[in-house]
């Protein structure tokens, strides 16, 4: 019976059965991610400070402060101030000084120029860095397991 209506169903409407499980709806259970977004013709001169991710398409000019959170820079996204944060993600241009508690991101099409202060750093081929950059160890914990790890790390690096 259940494939007769099947059959029905693809005759009159003259497509083929839609996947029941194909439909995939909104889910509502978890709290979406908090994200403010600076758009793309908004300039702000002045001091930024948060908890939420900053997603940037506009201009800043100052400083932003999100000891906890993430700043994005979007590809439109220019940044004329020094950026304290958990992560930077730097699709667009970063003028200033990062100092991130975690890691910084600067993709292919990303430019930055200032000093880095991170733990974890990674720049793509393509990306645009003039500046220093101090990593540092994250805390003591990690800093014991640390010393294993460098020399497997400066062997990779001297034969690449």
């Amino acid at each position: 019976m259940l494939q007769s209506s099947e059959n029905s169903y693809n005759q009159k409407a003259g497509s083929p059965v839609p996947n029941p499980n194909a439909y995939n709806p909104v889910k509502t259970v978890t709290a979406p991610v908090d994200q403010a977004t600076i758009g793309r013709t908004l300039v702000i001169k002045g001091e930024i400070s948060g908890s939420e991710a900053l997603y940037i398409d506009g201009r800043i000019e100052g400083k932003i402060t999100m000891p906890d959170s993430r700043v994005t820079i979007g590809r439109n996204g220019k940044v004329d101030a020094s950026i304290q944060a958990k992560e930077v993600v730097v699709m667009g241009k970063v003028n200033g000084n990062i100092e991130c508690s975690d890691r910084v991101d600067i993709r292919a099409e990303g430019s930055v120029s200032g000093d880095i202060s991170t733990v974890r750093i990674s720049v793509e081929d393509g990306a645009s860095l003039k500046g220093g950059i101090q990593v540092r160890n994250e805390g003591k914990q990690n800093s014991q397991q640390k010393p294993a790890e460098a020399p497997k790390a400066l062997a990779a690096t001297a034969s690449a």
